[in-house]
């Protein structure tokens, strides 16, 4: 079993270098949380096409499917240690971040 991960950013946001120890953070995010390794499928919106109250946007979008159904006292949780990971990674303020622990479908 993988768990999904969908990282979507806005195009020369997120270097390489930063780009790389994000996967390691996810995938140890979600091996110690779920016991499972993680697939990352990393988006990035094209220069110019995202914005912010008509400014270029500096925000991410980080989704990471569950494989069980969660209480909302774990999914709390589990948000505030992905947008931490993600916040420190990036410098983006938790502002800038949209974190999401999705049930499964």
């Amino acid at each position: 079993m993988m768990i999904n991960c969908t990282c979507i950013v806005q195009a020369d946001q997120i270097s390489a270098e930063t780009q790389a120890a994000l996967r390691s953070s996810l995938d140890d995010f979600t091996t110690r949380n779920f016991d499972a390794p993680a697939t990352i499928n990393w988006v990035e919106i094209h220069k110019g096409s995202g914005f912010t109250a008509t400014k270029p946007s500096t925000s991410s979008i980080v989704s990471v499917a569950g494989p069980s159904s969660l209480e909302q006292s774990a999914r709390v949780s589990l948000l505030d240690e992905l947008c931490g990971l993600w916040s420190r990674e990036t410098g983006c303020t938790l502002n800038e971040i949209v974190g999401v622990v999705n049930d499964p479908a």
